[in-house]
């Protein structure tokens, strides 16, 4: 992860780039030729959204597990103190048949295999709570990164999901590309850590903005080039 683009190295002899470059042609494939996959107008990235992935009922469900295991989020950069990530983060139970369902349905819309899934986390944030500026993708120049290689290789898709109507605030914004994504219940957000050619995209940082009224609650699941230990 990175706050600044300008200091993240060159990525284009990237260990895992053959592994990211066949992900992201299986990725483009699988959603091009899904009608209900929304492909965001971006020059330098490859994101899509899918409305309404999630019921209601789900979402609340989800929001719940989410409140019932949170604690302070971490991240490797940056202590928590820092104000750099202030969200809570809940670890839902993996092993409960509804978490795995939707997990499943999340591997069967990207046709990622599931072992290269990371467990699906829940996030929360509170008013004034934000995730600053940061890649999903792990940088080679990181002391983390020969851990993170070792646990899977390189993050490759990210897939966010909206639980709940923000009442202020709370964008996930991609400042290079010039978006803002606005949370709308139910609503997946995917992307493509890398480029078409297989290097980690810088194009891809991204923030969760504060929240400015209400609470906002996500989750997340990000694939790996190999089974995800």
């Amino acid at each position: 992860m990175s706050t600044d683009p300008d200091q993240l190295p060159d990525e284009s002899s990237h260990p895992d780039k053959a592994q990211l470059r066949r992900i992201g042609r299986t990725l483009r494939e699988r959603l091009g030729a899904n009608t209900a996959a929304y492909r965001i107008p971006a020059d330098k990235a490859e994101l899509w959204a899918i409305g309404d992935f999630l019921s209601a009922g789900e979402c609340t469900q989800l929001m719940t597990m989410i409140d019932e295991t949170a604690r302070p989020s971490g991240a490797y950069d940056m202590p928590y103190e820092s104000g750099y990530r202030t969200s809570y983060s809940g670890d839902v139970d993996t092993d409960a048949p509804f978490v795995k369902r939707i997990q499943r349905r999340i591997d069967d819309l990207l046709g990622l295999e599931p072992e290269t899934g990371e467990t699906v986390q829940g996030q929360r944030y509170q008013v004034g709570q934000q995730f600053q500026h940061h890649t999903d993708w792990f940088p080679s120049n990181t002391p983390y990164w020969e851990m993170e290689r070792a646990r899977g290789g390189q993050r490759a898709v990210t897939a966010m999901a909206f639980l709940n109507q923000v009442e202020g605030g709370g964008t996930t914004d991609f400042p290079r590309l010039d978006l803002s994504i606005t949370p709308a219940p139910g609503a997946l957000l995917v992307w493509n850590n890398a480029g078409v050619d297989g290097t980690p995209n810088p194009w891809t940082i991204h923030a969760g903005r504060p929240v400015t009224a209400g609470v906002k609650y996500i989750i997340t699941r990000w694939y790996r080039v190999r089974r995800w230990l």
